[in-house]
């Protein structure tokens, strides 16, 4: 029997109604979840005519973009464990090898240097690193307040201050952000970006440091792996060619026989490790060092990360009208400096840059002083 109501069979809705409550009982809430986002996606392919090619390929790219900020969310402890790890190990080898090496071999004078600033180094890199990792990057009010702002989070739904965008991995609003830094499990924004700076500069030149000082210490040390390998491939009675040794093997007293290796197990530690420490120092020094002078030159320039490929967008769109694009927080490359580093008078350049300091940065985060023309911020 089939009743027909507004000239459609009640049967073919009541199948439809059946097909749709088997779907929800059969399939899990995570794949109807995939199903309907990726359905979202489909659609917003077409969602207008003013679609452009920059809206195709970051819908496209959106799924790609979100497995990324799930698995950099995923691995954040693990990473900030590999920067404790490795710089514990780099830290326990210059304690165990290095430093009676140097109380042993070297004069009085480079024994203070060396005690003087390594240390130094050291308790620069973890007091910025655990700043930089513990201290929040600062977050804009949830609810609209008295505070100026500039537009609205689209994915928070709340106001958004100048300088402030959204970070899809902290699923947050970030007040002055430059990235989300995966080795510090946390955003760089307005209250630790000084803090992850400084971390960047004093591990690059810690990492500097040890790879020129070490570099003798590293060539000695792998001449003397490598000449254990010949003697242990050589036969016995076969004249090897003594090389310049670290430690362990005793120079032949006659060409016509092949020393026994009198390496030990301790011997193949230490040689280990000073190759270990000088090829992870001097890696991460060109790797590092490079993302280093990145974020000094954004610095002089009064951006951020994010800034720079707007405000390179910004340029181009005047310049095609004749007019030229001016960074409203760019305040003079001395007086940016001056205004990250939260330096008021001359004693501050020791106290809160070369010294550990816990100062805030000046102003909330909120509000930006815009300058039409380069003056001093405060008196130095």
């Amino acid at each position: 029997m089939r009743v027909c109501i507004g000239g459609g069979p009640v049967w073919r809705c009541v199948r439809v109604c059946c097909g749709r409550a088997r779907w929800r009982v059969c399939v899990p809430a995570c794949v109807r979840r995939l199903w309907a986002y990726a359905q979202l996606l489909a659609r917003s392919l077409c969602f207008n005519t003013h679609t452009s090619c920059d809206t195709v390929n970051d819908t496209l790219f959106e799924p790609v973009f979100w497995l990324a900020d799930r698995l950099t969310r995923l691995f954040g402890r693990v990473f900030v464990c590999m920067v404790i790890v490795l710089t514990s190990s780099i830290v326990l080898i210059a304690y165990l090898v290095l430093l009676p090496l140097v109380l042993r071999t070297y004069a009085p004078v480079w024994i203070v240097w060396h005690l003087c600033f390594g240390h130094w180094l050291i308790v620069m890199i973890t007091f910025h690193y655990y700043k930089a990792t513990c201290t929040p990057p600062g977050h804009p009010p949830q609810r609209k307040s008295e505070l100026p702002f500039v537009s609205y989070c689209k994915k928070c739904v709340t106001p958004k201050p100048a300088r402030t965008h959204h970070c899809g991995i902290c699923n947050t609003c970030i007040l002055k952000m430059d990235h989300h830094c995966p080795w510090l499990n946390n955003c760089v924004g307005h209250f630790n970006h000084r803090y992850f700076f400084s971390f960047c500069v004093v591990l690059t030149l810690g990492c500097v440091y040890c790879s020129i000082s070490g570099r003798k210490l590293f060539i000695d040390a792998y001449n003397a792996m490598e000449h254990l390998k010949a003697l242990e491939a050589e036969p016995a009675g076969v004249p090897v060619k003594g090389v310049g040794l670290l430690i362990g093997i005793v120079p032949p007293e006659s060409s016509f026989q092949t020393p026994a290796p009198t390496f030990t197990l301790k011997d193949k530690l230490v040689n280990k490790s000073i190759i270990y420490m000088w090829v992870l120092t001097s890696t991460v020094a060109v790797a590092l060092g490079g993302l280093t002078l990145w974020h000094a030159m954004l610095i002089s320039r009064g951006e951020t990360s994010i800034e720079r490929h707007i405000n390179k967008k910004e340029r181009t769109r005047l310049a095609k009208r004749n007019r030229a694009y001016r960074n409203p927080f760019h305040y003079g490359w001395l007086n940016n400096w001056k205004h990250f580093l939260g330096v008021e008078k001359r004693s501050h350049w020791i106290t809160r840059v070369l010294l550990p300091s816990g100062h805030p940065p000046f102003g909330d985060g909120f509000t930006w002083d815009v300058y039409p023309h380069r003056k001093h911020l405060v008196p130095v």
